[in-house]
């Protein structure tokens, strides 16, 4: 008796264990497929960018750069980011609400009305600091109408319903391969305006068109999950009145999340621009291409946050506390080793790749990307446990951290562009990303439900 007692503890301990791994290879396979499609399409864009840097130079390359910094800076301060409220709410209503859709519906038009006003907003706020404040944000002279006429991308920019709703639904490959396709895309556009001796005005239109063509792909694949899960039909007009007693914080968990990453962004995304103000629109184009290398192994953090964020959240909604601890120090491990390879790896091979790619006016490139790939390493890091707080719904503790961490790379950016160019925003950078970092881990370190 006593032995089948302890063969039948022995066959569910590892059952236990075999569910964990099985978990963890569900994970990994997703992450693998994001991983593959952000990876292709880097490397496609790449192509892209080298086509287009040869074309124009480094001169007009920086100033097609700074129309690009530009129009993303404003998007990503100003939009409304819904894919975060939307996947906690959305996981605790899928797991609390299986056979009725009402409530779903009900939340992903208040994501869809929130994407399509701050996109319009965006758009007229670009528009509107570049007619008024055009010098101060380092664009002036052509590069001020290149500005406003690249901001036509910023209305088209309501991905944040669309990519909820398939990392909800797991439709990985989605979000992937429709990545690719877009980098395919503006390759071939690229080569063709190389072809004909495009300047810097079609090389403007080339870009715009394949981020809009990218955002409305990402919309298409989104419409065909919901019709296909039965939600589409109905959704708009589902009734909004009393969404916030249905979901209550949702508000308060969309204004404070939104906010941190707006903050965030304004040392992401602006930082191109500070180099072209503090420095020159050449420097500007040098650290863009170094900074568009260093996405590259970004997208890492960027495809496990996709996968990872639902899962935590549904852990957390479920009180599955054990998964959820073991889920976050198994991607936090496997992204630390990921960055210590990325490190080595641009060491080695940065600076012959950056010749051979974009022409030897581009290698003095080599060196911000090597400094940047510490701060990139500390960022992959920091996605896990931005996740596991946002799941908790820890996000004031976000805030604050954020908050900290953009006044210290603004005070290191400003005081060491000025004196050593671009490498100063890379500098900038790894202080942000070690403030960051260690201000989130102690906010995690201190859940209670995790310590027990």
């Amino acid at each position: 008796m006593a032995f089948r007692k302890k063969l039948l503890k022995k066959i569910g301990s590892l059952r236990q264990i075999l569910s964990r791994e099985k978990t963890m290879l569900e994970r990994l396979q997703s992450i693998a497929h994001l991983l593959t499609g952000s990876l292709l399409s880097s490397v496609i864009g790449l192509i892209g960018f080298a086509l287009t840097a040869r074309a124009l130079g480094p001169a007009g390359y920086g100033v097609l750069a700074l129309c690009f910094s530009y129009a993303r800076a404003v998007e990503r301060i100003v939009s409304f980011q819904s894919w975060q409220p939307l996947i906690k709410y959305g996981a605790h209503s899928l797991v609390e609400n299986a056979d009725d859709a009402t409530e779903i519906r009900a939340l992903l038009k208040f994501g869809l009305l929130l994407d399509i006003s701050a996109a319009l907003v965006a758009w007229l706020i670009a528009v509107l600091l570049i007619l008024v404040a055009a010098p101060w944000l380092g664009i002036s002279g052509d590069g001020a109408d290149l500005a406003i006429l690249y901001c036509t991308v910023l209305p088209f920019q309501v991905s944040g319903t669309p990519s909820a709703v398939l990392r909800l639904y797991g439709r990985f490959m989605a979000i992937a391969y429709g990545q690719v396709a877009t980098s395919v895309l503006r390759v071939v556009l690229c080569a063709i305006g190389v072809a004909t001796g495009a300047g810097l005005f079609e090389f403007t239109l080339i870009w715009m068109s394949a981020q809009i063509i990218g955002t409305l792909s990402l919309v298409l694949f989104s419409l065909v999950e919901l019709r296909r899960q039965g939600i589409l039909s109905g959704m708009m007009s589902a009734p909004l009145r009393g969404i916030t007693k249905r979901f209550p914080g949702l508000w308060k968990f969309a204004i404070s999340a939104n906010l941190s990453l707006t903050i965030r962004s304004s040392a992401n995304e602006l930082d191109t621009l500070l180099v072209g103000y503090l420095a020159d629109p050449t420097s500007a184009g040098l650290y863009h291409i170094a900074k568009r290398i260093g996405r590259i192994a970004q997208q890492a953090g960027v495809q496990v946050q996709a996968v990872l964020y639902p899962e935590l959240a549904r852990a957390w909604a479920t009180k599955a506390f054990s998964a959820f601890h073991l889920a976050v120090a198994q991607m936090q491990g496997l992204l630390l080793g990921f960055g210590l390879l990325l490190i080595g790896g641009l060491y080695l091979l940065i600076g012959p790749l950056l010749t051979w790619a974009a022409g030897p006016d581009f290698a003095a490139a080599g060196p911000l990307v090597i400094v940047q790939s510490v701060a990139v390493t500390m960022t992959l890091c920091g996605a896990v446990i931005r996740s596991a707080l946002l799941a908790m719904g820890r996000e004031n503790e976000i805030l604050r951290s954020v908050t900290i961490a953009a006044i210290g790379f603004h005070a290191t950016a400003f005081a060491l562009i000025p004196v050593i160019g671009a490498m100063g925003a890379n500098v900038a950078h790894i202080v942000m990303a070690s403030i960051w970092l260690s201000t989130m881990m102690l906010s995690y370190r201190r859940t209670p439900a995790l310590e027990t």
